[in-house]
């Protein structure tokens, strides 16, 4: 693995190269066979749902323990403040501008958009491929809808949900799309929305019953990793919710403290669960990674119905840190170091540190922006990530460089919590002191204002902005 050679004396160099060649740096330490990966990738999960990141309410046991067992990363963030270039990144390991997943004017794909993911991106599920891994995708997939776009046209061998977010489609319903933020989507019928249900391309329920989505996702991870055999596998699963609208199984609606949301994440938690067990149950739990992550901050209009950023500010949409700090767990027993980490990790990451970990090479013909954290999970090193680039669509609006985070420009949600502000002096925070974002510090700290200019300048000098796949439609 690059970047993590440590000494080792000539004399066993020279046996090692007798015996056919220095094996790399994770092999010999892990002395184990190669590691299955599950990512589970919430919606819209605000950094302060999970009892173990500390919402009073709303009991997640299953994934309070994971952080006990693992690795909780405190400051982890996402690629992106809203779905499709959030996701883009995750499983590329590149910026959403790079490949064209990222648009000013259209800041997610929708079941009108024209195109999607393009085929020359290397997501995750390729790049394990090559080194003989099984892969599926389950849940929401929003990096297009088509044939050519979807899952098993990106390196998944089978995929079962539903590809884009759970309020699109929209009918049946007297209120418009107008009046978005004013519906009561807790009295909405999963009839509503006219959502497809695909396994792998075809639909095969129209729109999807999603008081049971939830349920269904989790049972189909849960067979997924029943079947598997020898080879080592790649498990994504992503689920719609709690995007609003919100729906809970029977087993689950009315019995949260914190309401239907509540009931929501609650069953997410059971879910994790099950497929905790479910490898247990294999003999695979000393030899799997599963990360559990969202793709953005909570929305916050919808008020109860949405989620809580905790004691980060503002939440889904926005560049502050509500927006994109996720709660995320490593968990692996055979494989993680027990703690919680305050450095800085990002989801971009994900792509760069699996690929290392399966010994699968990173081409050379493009710039991926993920950084290998193995060593950090390994063995608790400090990760090698210093900085965050929060774009919002196609524009860079803060960077955080150490401790200190520079907002340039500033602006709401979708339009709500205020109207876009260009700083002519830019607002800077401390966020290892100020995670909330309340104390400007700009006029008494001069000289990381030029070290953040300048490490922006470097970035951009390099930066070839990929065409803009998301603003066309049909």
């Amino acid at each position: 693995m690059k970047n993590h050679l440590f000494f080792i004396p000539a004399f066993i160099f020279s046996v090692l190269i007798n015996i056919g060649g220095v094996a790399s740096l994770y092999s010999q330490a892990k002395d184990s066979e190669t590691p299955n990966f599950i990512i589970i990738f919430a919606d819209d999960l605000g950094y302060g749902d999970l009892g173990v990141f500390g919402n009073p309410s709303i009991k997640t046991p299953h994934l309070d323990t994971m952080a006990y067992e693992g690795q909780k990363w405190t400051s982890f963030y996402a690629a992106a403040s809203v779905c499709t270039p959030s996701r883009a990144g995750l499983l590329t390991g590149r910026l959403p501008v790079r490949s064209g997943m990222a648009s000013s004017k259209s800041r997610v794909l929708f079941p009108n958009s024209k195109n999607g993911l393009p085929a020359s991106e290397i997501t995750i599920a390729e790049q394990l491929k090559k080194v003989g891994y099984t892969t599926a995708a389950i849940g929401k997939w929003h990096l297009g809808h088509k044939p050519e776009f979807l899952p098993t046209n990106h390196g998944f061998d089978s995929y079962f949900g539903i590809p884009y977010s759970n309020d699109m489609d929209m009918i049946d319903t007297n209120i418009g799309y107008s009046e978005y933020w004013e519906q009561p989507f807790d009295s909405i019928k999963t009839a509503h929305f006219n959502v497809p249900l695909l396994r792998d391309t075809k639909i095969i329920e129209r729109p999807a019953n999603q008081n049971n989505i939830t349920k269904r996702y989790s049972d189909e991870a849960v067979a997924f990793i029943e079947k598997q055999g020898v080879s080592p596998f790649f498990l994504y699963v992503a689920h719609n919710l709690p995007h609003i609208p919100l729906f809970a199984s029977k087993d689950f609606l009315g019995k949260s403290k914190r309401g239907l949301y509540g009931d929501v994440i609650e069953e997410i938690d059971d879910g994790v669960g099950k497929i905790i067990k479910a490898l247990k149950a294999k003999g695979l739990d000393r030899n799997t990674i599963v990360v559990f992550t969202s793709d953005n901050g909570p929305w916050l209009p919808f008020k109860n119905n949405g989620g809580s950023s905790g004691l980060l500010r503002a939440g889904k949409g926005t560049t502050w840190e509500g927006g994109m700090r996720e709660p995320t767990i490593f968990w692996g027993p055979g494989l993680i170091k027990r703690g919680v980490v305050s450095d800085i990790g990002s989801t971009l990451d994900v792509f760069t540190t699996f690929s290392a970990m399966a010994e699968s090479p990173i081409t050379q013909d493009r710039i991926i922006d993920g950084l290998d954290l193995s060593l950090s999970l390994m063995e608790g090193a400090p990760s090698p990530r210093k900085s965050i680039l929060y774009y919002r669509g196609s524009e860079l609006f803060a960077v955080r460089l150490g401790d200190f985070k520079a907002h340039f420009i500033t602006q709401g949600a979708y339009g709500q919590f205020g109207e876009r502000k260009e700083h002519e002096t830019p607002l800077l925070y401390n966020v290892a002191f100020d995670a909330g974002e309340h104390f400007d510090v700009a006029m008494k700290n001069p000289r990381v204002l030029k070290d953040i200019n300048d490490f922006i300048s470097n970035h951009t000098s390099s930066l070839i902005m990929a065409k803009d796949q998301l603003a066309e439609r049909e």
